[in-house]
């Protein structure tokens, strides 16, 4: 347990930084660039050329790295909660670095996420164990195909709504990445190698880098990144718990009930607010 909590937050002070200079290498991009597999290729390629984009890009691999430790020793809303704490560093970061400002209801919203995430970790019980599931695979394949046809749709606005909606797709994005790497076989090589979550792990991870490269493109950080966070904790830990049979603390429902609730409305509040406010987004580089 010492050892999953750790390596998940440790993945998270990766990730809250990696936010930050994401945003810095996807803001001198064009913001005409949306999700067309027409022109996919070329915004990967303008991404790859901003050094803070690659930078991003290491510590990304190297939180997920930790985070693998995580979703493989934890139940899967422990080792999310744990990632949430980067919502923290991102917002922090952004108001010094980005000029974001967060009114005191924002901040408030902000801490009500992380408030309502700890109240699910602390009615973390035991990991279910990890198991084929065909049903669930599928779901992650057909999920994996409607968010990259929703954002291909988003993408084709500026607006802030369309931030918050690319970073909440994101998030469902990353949440596969956490499932996929729970059904994950530990056996042989050939084993794995037929196992479909080996590839819908990958694919999920570039779809969802790829989205909140856009969301960062059209609005603030915190916009983007607080339904990121919010959809990759708590659909996790609604699978873990309803399908993979990960435990909740016996009398803690009631805690987790909360911190669901609190997690969700300080998400809704957030975007709320951040949405109806003028983006000042550079137009290219």
């Amino acid at each position: 347990m010492v050892l999953g909590l750790s390596a998940a937050l440790g993945a998270a002070v990766l990730f809250g930084i990696a936010a930050i200079l994401q945003a810095v290498g996807s803001r001198k991009v064009p913001t005409e660039s949306e999700l067309d597999p027409r022109r996919l290729g070329g915004f990967v390629a303008a991404l790859l050329k901003q050094p803070a984009f690659l930078g991003a890009l290491a510590l990304n691999l190297a939180g997920f790295g930790l985070h693998f430790v995580a979703l493989r020793l934890l139940p899967l809303y422990l080792a999310q909660a744990g990632i949430a704490v980067s919502l923290v560093i991102t917002a922090l970061l952004a108001t010094r670095l980005m000029s974001d400002r967060l009114s005191a209801l924002e901040w408030s919203a902000v801490i009500g996420v992380c408030v309502g995430l700890g109240l699910l970790a602390v009615a973390a019980g035991d990991a279910g164990d990890s198991a084929q599931h065909h049903g669930l695979t599928i779901g992650i394949i057909i999920g994996l195909v409607t968010i990259a046809v929703l954002g291909a749709v988003a993408s084709r606005s500026q607006h802030g709504v369309s931030t918050a909606l690319l970073g909440l797709l994101a998030g469902l994005g990353y949440a596969g990445v956490a499932i996929s790497a729970r059904l994950l076989q530990d056996g042989s090589m050939s084993e794995l190698v037929r196992s479909p979550t080996l590839y819908t792990l990958p694919i999920s991870g570039a779809l969802s880098f790829i989205l909140y490269s856009l969301a960062l493109q059209r609005g603030s950080v915190t916009l983007a990144t607080t339904p990121m966070i919010a959809l990759q904790t708590i659909t996790p830990a609604a699978v873990g718990v309803f399908v993979l049979d990960d435990a909740v603390r016996a009398g803690w429902w009631p805690a987790a009930i909360i911190g669901f609730l609190l997690s969700a409305a300080g998400s809704v509040v957030l975007v709320r607010f951040e949405s109806v406010k003028p983006q000042d987004v550079p137009a290219g580089p």
